[in-house]
């Protein structure tokens, strides 16, 4: 018989599809949705969830985390001519956890000390959540430099952006992600997500 859980795998929504966006190449982000994957992800995990043996939120997520892995490897061969691949698994698998300790580490960063470990992993959901708010193009300039490690120049050319335009995103990017957490911290409810940047704006030559 599975023991009570402490939390449910529909509370990582937004954490599993922030580390699903991560991993999609920039070639095939029109053609292959996030958000479906992690919808397949959240299935398999209902049909499998006597397959766990955790109980807490650091080990649902990191089961939570394989199965996306392999529903990303599975999703990403549908657009190659590639056959089952163990290696893209172990590859995406990997990938995978770097994003996670990426994601800790940001957040471990805006700490303000050591007391807040406990509620860590709550933070990384609400992080997510924080993130999803955000318009587009801010972002995914602000997971471009923080999450994925891109330098400004990477970003302008990953983005095609000009200079200006991305410190501009990331600037207000950084800023509504603040807002957002410090008013789910305070309320346990999330302000309106701030107004799009107008389509076009900042684009290079």
């Amino acid at each position: 018989m599975a023991q009570p859980l402490d939390c449910a795998p529909e509370e990582f929504r937004e954490y599993l599809r922030l580390l699903a966006r991560l991993q999609i190449p920039a070639v095939l982000r029109g053609k292959l949705d996030a958000s479906d994957v992690v919808q397949e992800t959240l299935l398999r995990a209902h049909e499998k969830r006597n397959q766990f043996r955790g109980r807490g939120a650091a080990e649902m997520a990191a089961w939570l985390r394989q199965i996306l892995a392999n529903n990303l490897a599975q999703s990403l061969r549908r657009y190659s001519t590639q056959r089952r691949d163990a290696g893209l698994e172990r590859s995406l698998q990997a990938a995978v956890e770097t994003s996670s300790a990426r994601l800790e580490a940001w957040l471990a960063s805006e700490e303000s000390g050591p007391d807040q470990k406990a509620e860590r992993n709550e933070q990384l959901l609400q992080l997510a959540d924080a993130l999803a708010l955000l318009p587009e193009d801010q972002r995914t300039a602000v997971e471009l430099r923080h999450l994925q490690g891109l330098s400004v120049a990477e970003i302008m050319h990953d983005m095609d952006r000009t200079e200006a335009a991305v410190t501009g995103l990331l600037r207000r990017g950084l800023a509504g992600l603040r807002r957002s957490l410090a008013h789910l911290r305070a309320n346990d409810t999330f302000p309106s997500p701030p107004a799009p940047l107008p389509e076009g704006e900042g684009r290079a030559p």
